[in-house]
């Protein structure tokens, strides 16, 4: 239960920002200064980047929520919700939109150095890296458990819960993101850890019965679900797309301590989020 009111907080941080969207003005949505463009004089990153002319942003792909298409069919090199709510940035201030590519490594550094104004490759936000950065979350990362449709065990499991029982085999991968969280949301379950295969899931486990359930991250279990005919999945709502299970809140990060530039980039964010949100699901049911 502490796990899911857990989730619970981090999903409503993430839909915080859909609420403010669908509270503002008509008139908020529409242009930047109604959107808060903090005038010249009051954001010394603002006045840069406009004195430049363009929005420098750090981009590494990480699906669903940035995209990099190598082939040029779609005549722009980056796609996804990243991408909108950036260009929607740079529409605001009147610049053009710079990519600088960044590594693991390098994507929050960079900020420091001024190397860029903003980190649009998504970053989960942890507390050490709110130690350096600040945020502007505008969705959310979480697991999903699955099974096999067919399977006796889970015809009476109607919640993530339902699954800490002594009868109940969860595999999960040895040394994967999810082995913590499974020891700790699944106590009284039997645990059966797996060398990792290179797959997004211990699928093969499930699918030799050799496991009830397994824990899988929501975007690939749609890729999943369409693969493989016969599955499960809990929570089962919205095709676990809500899961509140393991959630972190993820966004794009700018330096600390710039509060007018920061407050704008939450303001348009907030105003984006339906349309981002769009965009993170159609990106998510291309996913092969």
């Amino acid at each position: 239960m502490q796990q899911q009111n857990k989730g619970s907080r981090v999903l409503a941080r993430w839909a915080a920002a859909a609420v403010l969207a669908t509270s503002l003005p008509v008139a908020a949505q529409g242009g930047a200064a109604a959107a808060g463009l903090p005038a010249p004089g009051q954001s010394p990153r603002i006045d840069a980047i406009r004195k430049a002319g363009e929005l420098r942003v750090g981009v590494l792909q990480n699906a669903p929520w940035l995209i990099q298409d190598l082939s040029g069919k779609s005549g722009e090199a980056w796609s996804g919700p990243a991408w909108l709510l950036a260009k929607e940035y740079a529409k605001q201030l009147g610049v053009k939109l710079t990519a600088v590519p960044v590594s693991h490594e390098t994507k929050v550094p960079v900020l420091a150095a001024n190397q860029v104004d903003m980190t649009i490759s998504p970053l989960a936000e942890t507390p050490e890296r709110l130690k350096v950065v600040d945020f502007v979350l505008y969705s959310a990362t979480s697991v999903c458990m699955f099974g096999r449709a067919g399977n006796d065990k889970l015809a009476k499991v109607k919640a993530v819960e339902d699954l800490n029982q002594p009868d109940i085999t969860i595999a999960y991968f040895t040394g994967g993101a999810e082995e913590a969280w499974v020891k700790e949301r699944f106590p009284k379950a039997r645990l059966r850890a797996v060398a990792n295969s290179g797959a997004t899931a211990p699928i093969e486990e499930i699918m030799a019965r050799r496991a009830d359930a397994a824990p899988i991250n929501r975007v690939p279990w749609v890729g999943l679900n369409r693969k493989v005919r016969g599955l499960v999945v809990f929570p089962a709502e919205a095709n676990c797309q809500q899961s509140t299970e393991k959630a972190s809140p993820v966004g794009l990060a700018v330096d600390k301590n710039q509060p007018g530039y920061l407050a704008w980039l939450r303001q348009v964010a907030a105003t984006m989020k339906p349309a981002l949100d769009a965009d993170e699901m159609r990106i998510i049911e291309q996913t092969q």
